[in-house]
């Protein structure tokens, strides 16, 4: 009991929560957004969000990579501050671009995944990561 009231940790519980924020977050990240719009690639790639005016093949192009190749990075722990980082302001877009003006259950998911990834970006990998069996 004594220890739920406490504010330290241990090395262990830290590197336990920072390997299953990242495979739980990267993972879904993948499955539930990036296949799906993998998937829809053909009829997207003239409609999706263009908020930046690079075109809408390229907006989509950079969101797959962010969804699809830095979350699965991220869930074995390669590159994932630089993974975080990217997938963070794809997510910052998404909640201050794409949802602007909406109610915010239609995109409190969204910010939810953004302060996960942004956590992960300040806390790094942890010790269970390929990260850190190279010695990154």
């Amino acid at each position: 009991m004594k220890k739920i009231f406490t504010t330290g940790y241990t090395d262990w519980a830290f590197n336990i929560a920072t390997l299953v924020m990242r495979v739980v977050s990267g993972a879904i990240l993948f499955f539930n957004h990036g296949i799906p719009k993998f998937n829809k690639y053909p009829e997207l790639k003239y409609i999706f969000f263009d908020p930046f005016h690079i075109g809408h093949k390229w907006s989509l192009t950079l969101v797959l990579f962010a969804e699809l190749i830095c979350s699965l990075l991220l869930v074995i722990g390669l590159f994932s501050r630089l993974s975080a980082f990217i997938i963070t302001v794809n997510l910052g877009v998404a909640v201050f671009l794409f949802h602007r003006g909406q109610p915010i259950a239609q995109y409190e998911i969204a910010i939810v995944y953004l302060m996960s990834f942004f956590s992960i970006l300040l806390l790094g990998p942890g010790k269970y990561s390929v990260d850190a069996a190279m010695g990154r």
